[in-house]
């Protein structure tokens, strides 16, 4: 008996979305832009590390920008056309992914930032002496 080649599953399915919530998590050692639908369902993520930058580059705002422009064209393919923006975390490249959304031609409705603050929570690290 010859055996099957190839893979069997279950075929992705493009659904049809026309508002998305977009989640921008820009940590200071990486960004990840993940699209979803309005249930929080993902439709499409890209990361800066996921698109081949390496270390200390993978915290700069092109990555971010490139990262956020990659994730909306796959967003887009899904019929997404406008989206909710929320952003969270303290890193470099914020402002830059959402700018990357408008250049893409997506039309951004709100802007809410979800960043997790203490109530004077755990120590901080302690500060560098250069």
């Amino acid at each position: 008996m010859a055996k099957q080649s190839g893979k069997t599953g279950k075929k992705k399915t493009k659904k049809n979305v026309p508002h998305a919530v977009c989640s921008i998590q820009a940590s200071f050692n990486n960004t990840i832009v993940t699209f979803t639908d309005p249930a929080g369902n993902a439709l499409a993520w890209a990361s800066a590390g996921g698109l081949g930058f390496r270390g200390s580059k993978k915290s700069t705002p092109f990555a971010a920008q490139v990262a956020s422009q990659e994730a909306a064209k796959k967003a887009m393919e899904h019929g997404v056309s406008s989206v909710d923006v929320k952003v969270k975390g303290p890193g470099a490249g914020r402002e830059n992914a959402i700018r990357a959304l408008l250049s893409v031609g997506l039309k951004i409705t709100s802007v809410a930032d979800k960043s997790p603050m203490p109530h004077n929570g755990c120590r901080a690290p302690k500060r560098r002496r250069v």
